[in-house]
């Protein structure tokens, strides 16, 4: 029986956009193709939205295509974001990521988990410093 317990990888990023603003820019397509994978090749971007519904985020690294596939598990429009995310053609492994956003006076406080499994713990901190360029790729695109 494995008693590891998963790693958290967590961020907080400070936005001068409206909670909304963000929360729209995880879930619409267009959006996401201009801030998801900055130093990448985004492909292609598919999502359903909804609680249940999955998303498809194709990055092109190398000359290979990378499929990044997840469930949405939780939405709480504009509050809160949880989904599954893994490469199902590198590892059966899926995580789980938290997106809470609160409302502040100048605009939003967005904090992210990434739940790493217990083989993965390692990774946290390039986990960590992939999301923070990604958040700064958004704060870049939406202001």
């Amino acid at each position: 029986m494995n008693t590891q317990s998963n790693t958290n990888a967590v961020v907080v990023y400070y936005f001068n956009i409206s909670s909304d603003k963000i929360f729209e820019a995880w879930i619409d397509p267009e959006k996401v193709k201009k801030w998801m994978f900055p130093k990448g090749d985004i492909q292609r971007v598919e999502i359903d939205g909804s609680v249940g519904g999955s998303f498809s985020f194709v990055d092109l690294r190398e000359g290979r295509e990378i499929d990044h596939r997840g469930e949405y598990l939780e939405i709480d429009r504009p509050k809160r974001l949880v989904f599954t995310w893994g490469i199902p053609k590198e590892s059966p492994d899926a995580a789980r990521v938290i997106i809470d956003i609160i409302s502040t006076k100048t605009g939003c406080e967005l904090t992210l988990t990434h739940e790493l499994h217990p083989e993965w713990s390692d990774f946290a901190p390039q986990t960590e410093q992939a999301w923070r360029n990604m958040l700064e790729a958004m704060d870049e695109v939406l202001t």
